[in-house]
């Protein structure tokens, strides 16, 4: 079995956290309350994890995280995850979640509905519950119907999602901004 490592990392909203084995992510974390909760919650989810520096994969993953948490809209969809550790279920929730782009949102039922199970939308909410991988797994950008911000299991809950997402310039409701009604051209640029 190969060694397993994490790395702790400044962001824009604090210090997040990778996890590796081998070549492949086991897993992300969000930040924390500080840097010691960070280390108490790397501890309980791999106990055997020695800290490492961020080199090769692990640095280009760090400075994406960190560029996306800045507001550039980075696509992490291709940084190398252990997804064949999670349940079948879990893996075609993860799958739609990374191809949703930065700035877009999908809901929980529109999520079941690409992976083939309309009725599920409340076993998505648990499989993103789950994500091991939050951030690269982009799973802030579910929402619940009608733009509500459903759950968010990271360390401060939904108003880190609702953060995130806001960084991103997402939009988080179907109602049409105030800039929508004008003609393009008159629209003031995204930035």
């Amino acid at each position: 079995m190969a060694t397993q490592h994490f790395h702790l990392f400044e962001t824009a909203i604090g210090t997040c956290a990778l996890a590796w084995e081998g070549e492949r992510f086991i897993g992300a974390q969000l930040p924390e309350g500080d840097e010691v909760a960070a280390r108490r919650r790397l501890a309980r989810r791999f106990p055997e994890a020695e800290e490492a520096g961020a080199e090769s994969f692990v640095a280009d993953a760090v400075a994406s995280i960190r560029a996306l948490l800045t507001g550039e809209a980075r696509d992490l969809s291709h940084l190398p995850i252990a997804i064949e550790a999670v349940s079948d279920f879990n893996r075609k929730v993860y799958e739609v979640a990374l191809a949703i782009p930065p700035g877009e949102t999908l809901t929980y039922g529109e999520v079941a509905a690409r992976i083939g199970d309309p009725g599920a939308a409340r076993a998505v909410g648990v499989a993103l519950g789950q994500n091991p991988w939050p951030i690269i797994v982009p799973c802030h950008r579910v929402l619940a119907a009608g733009g509500k911000t459903g759950g968010f299991s990271a360390d401060g809950g939904v108003e880190t999602k609702l953060r995130i997402l806001t960084i991103e310039k997402a939009r988080t409701t179907a109602e049409p901004s105030l800039f929508d009604a004008l003609p393009l051209a008159a629209r003031p640029p995204r930035q």
